[in-house]
């Protein structure tokens, strides 16, 4: 009886142990960042430079973050995460804070960003993309 309970013990533990080893593994699996650099329309109107990049804050939220950012000014502009540079699937970040500088925008939570992973700076009244940034991932 003895010898039972200790083989069901050492079992259960053989198994806590494979399943915490489980899980380790599919967390380093998650990226530890997403960037991209903008490519602007350039024709001659509308334009966009600069980098983006995903920060992920100890909280669990997520920022996406435009560095040595610059556009040409226009009305209603928005940044969006979305799946092609159409806007045909979307995820709103905001109205664009500024066309020139540094800036960060919070991301939904539950935005999957193998997905949406293309930002765009778009002009929502004339549905005019001025410029994208594709997010790649990185280990």
């Amino acid at each position: 009886m003895i010898k039972e309970d200790t083989m069901i013990k050492e079992d259960t533990m053989i198994k806590e142990d494979t399943m915490i080893k489980e899980d380790t593994m599919i967390k380093e699996d998650i990226p530890k960042s997403y960037e991209g650099v903008f490519v602007g329309v350039n024709d001659g109107v509308h334009n966009a430079e600069g980098q983006s990049k995903v920060i992920f804050l100890d909280d669990g939220r997520e920022i996406l973050r435009l560095e040595d950012f610059k556009s040409t000014n226009g009305p209603d502009l928005y940044v969006y995460l979305s799946t092609d540079t159409d806007a045909t699937d979307i995820v709103t970040l905001g109205k664009l804070k500024a066309n020139v500088g540094n800036q960060n925008y919070e991301i939904p939570d539950g935005t999957d960003l193998n997905k949406y992973n293309k930002v765009l700076i778009w002009c929502k009244s004339f549905s005019v993309l001025f410029g994208s940034s594709e997010l790649t991932a990185s280990p």
